[in-house]
């Protein structure tokens, strides 16, 4: 079963590298439902495994989902509460698209007992996975970051105001990694001058970053959201490896930084053993 909802590289560095809206399966019995743009999945995070796929040479765990987050949204809480308060966002089974067009037909959106079925069908099993592969290596390393690997187009209107800067980077304000790993982080960004970037802008980090992430026992979280327009072409979905090099390298060089923060004696902290598995049950 799990074969069919998510695949995990398991790594063996303290690295874990999520990629909760890569997947863009929908089954044919929910597509029917779908408007026909809504069928495209156009709200997938493309081709940010194939960004990531250098990690496993970096010994890297890495977790990727098969469906689309129009089937159910990994990142977001199982309560669908709002991680946004005030502003426009999308929520557990998105009922619009981020164009503000609806992502169902008239009368097809899936009502309260679909949802919490897609819950524990594809939703669950991924966080079980997620929490089950911190443990380990918690357990095996004693500290253990989690990176949350996310792309969007460059300019939304429903979302945000003007252009999106290239790389953005959200620690949920600072509470889901130490100070340390955010300076290290935010300094590979500043000693660079191809990419526009910001931490803790208008993406803070969703319910993964924000819910797993425990600095205090030695679990980080950290979640990167890219404008698709530096690695690929946003209307054709097309991947362009002129724009994509450049741009895996400097991400390359904040997973490197990340580890080396990490191996740190510092970012020693003395965890209970049994945090990381208990955060995948709420």
């Amino acid at each position: 079963m799990s074969a069919t909802i998510y695949t995990l590289h398991r790594g063996t560095r303290p690295l874990l590298v999520s990629l909760p809206h890569d997947g863009s399966a929908i089954p044919d019995a929910i597509a029917a439902r779908l408007t026909p743009s809504a069928r495209r999945a156009p709200d997938t995070d493309w081709h940010v495994s194939r960004l990531y796929a250098f990690a496993h040479e970096l010994g890297a765990s890495v977790l990727v989902p098969r469906h689309s987050r129009y089937v159910v949204d990994l990142n977001r809480p199982p309560d669908d509460t709002s991680l946004y308060p005030g502003r426009n966002t999308t929520g557990l089974c998105p009922a619009v698209q981020f164009s503000g067009e609806p992502v169902y037909l008239d009368g097809q959106a899936p009502g309260p007992g679909e949802i919490a079925e897609r819950v524990r069908v594809y939703w669950q099993p991924y966080h079980d996975a997620l929490a089950a592969e911190l443990a380990r290596l918690h357990a095996a390393h004693g500290r253990v970051v989690l990176w949350e690997g996310h792309s969007i187009r460059s300019v939304v209107p429903f979302l945000f105001d003007g252009r999106l800067p290239d790389f953005n980077l959200g620690t949920a304000d600072g509470a889901s990694c130490s100070a340390a790993l955010q300076d290290r982080l935010r300094g590979v960004l500043e000693r660079q001058s191809g990419y526009s970037h910001v931490v803790n802008g208008r993406f803070k980090g969703g319910y993964i970053t924000r819910h797993y992430g425990r600095p205090e026992h030695g679990i980080e979280a950290v979640q990167l959201e890219l404008a698709q327009a530096r690695y690929m072409d946003e209307d054709s979905y097309a991947y362009r490896e002129d724009l994509a090099a450049p741009t895996q390298a400097l991400i390359r060089a904040l997973l490197e930084a990340t580890l080396a923060q990490a191996a740190s004696p510092a970012s020693s902290a003395p965890p209970p053993a049994t945090h990381a598995s208990k955060q995948g049950l709420s």
